[in-house]
């Protein structure tokens, strides 16, 4: 299944924590404690291009919201949604190579930092599939890989489109990333329609949609695949970042100029994983 095209150096970070006035609630395996605010606003900072994170741009999405730091990217959650509104990664080509090696394992859990999260009862006989933002196989190292299992990285997902095309979309991404040498990406859903479904006693919103920004540094182009969250025949198309600001009220790339936002980056069809020797 194609993609119609339609207009539109990491840093270390080996601190967790969250930011934004948002205490540490619990620990998991592996957790270490912020040492000072502004230590861990810069671990997570350096998951967006210019240092900058995503942002909302509709102040009512908001209402609820916070963000968290881990060892390979940084989200968004919603207390009203109880689903990440983003999670933004900076994948570089040389931590890919280690994470094409690493073996891919991991148990889904509630996040204790996150109040007003998901559980995995919500996901029980529901008919969605558990769907990684931050996506498992870009990680290079066992502690990073356990953290996307975190259901604060976990959005309902259609099996078809998350055991599809959706999955050869981050291998794609990945692909572009040793290709480019580094790529920023930003991964979230949309909720369109009324009303918004809902699974779970939890009542977690089931995406409309789902997307995935990537930006170029050494191209200087960015661009996003959309993904209708359908049980049958899921389409995905390619618009421009400005198209999905439009769209979602989230701008992945804060940083970057108007003009590399409006302008459309004809991005590569999604295609099987590529041989790796």
């Amino acid at each position: 299944m194609g993609v119609r095209q339609s207009h539109s150096a990491r840093a270390t970070r080996h601190v967790w924590g969250q930011v934004a006035c948002v205490a540490v609630l619990g620990l998991l395996t592996g957790l270490v404690p912020a040492h000072a605010e502004g230590e861990v606003a810069a671990s997570c900072q350096a998951f967006g291009p210019g240092n900058t994170l995503p942002t909302i741009t509709r102040p009512f999405m908001l209402k609820g919201a916070s963000v968290l730091c881990n060892h390979g990217y940084a989200v968004m959650v919603s207390s009203v949604t109880h689903t990440p509104l983003w999670s933004a990664e900076h994948l570089v080509a040389a931590e890919l190579e280690a994470a094409a090696d690493l073996p891919r394992t991991g148990s889904f859990y509630a996040d204790p930092r996150w109040q007003g999260g998901s559980s995995l009862q919500d996901y029980r006989a529901s008919g969605y599939s558990r769907g990684h933002l931050a996506p498992s196989a870009d990680q290079p190292d066992e502690q990073a890989q356990h953290e996307t299992f975190a259901l604060s990285n976990i959005v309902p997902q259609a099996a078809v489109l998350n055991e599809g095309i959706w999955a050869r979309i981050e291998s794609t991404v990945r692909d572009m990333a040793r290709d480019e040498g580094e790529l920023y990406v930003v991964t979230g859903p949309a909720f369109h329609g009324k009303p918004i479904m809902t699974i779970g006693p939890g009542h977690v919103y089931v995406p409309s949609s789902t997307w995935k920004a990537v930006y170029s540094p050494r191209r200087g182009r960015a661009g996003v695949y959309v993904c209708k969250n359908v049980l049958r025949h899921p389409h995905c198309d390619s618009v421009t970042v400005a198209t999905l600001v439009r769209n979602t009220g989230v701008d992945p790339f804060p940083a970057l100029p108007d003009t590399v936002k409006q302008q459309f980056w004809h991005l590569p069809s999604p295609h099987k994983r590529r041989t790796r020797h």
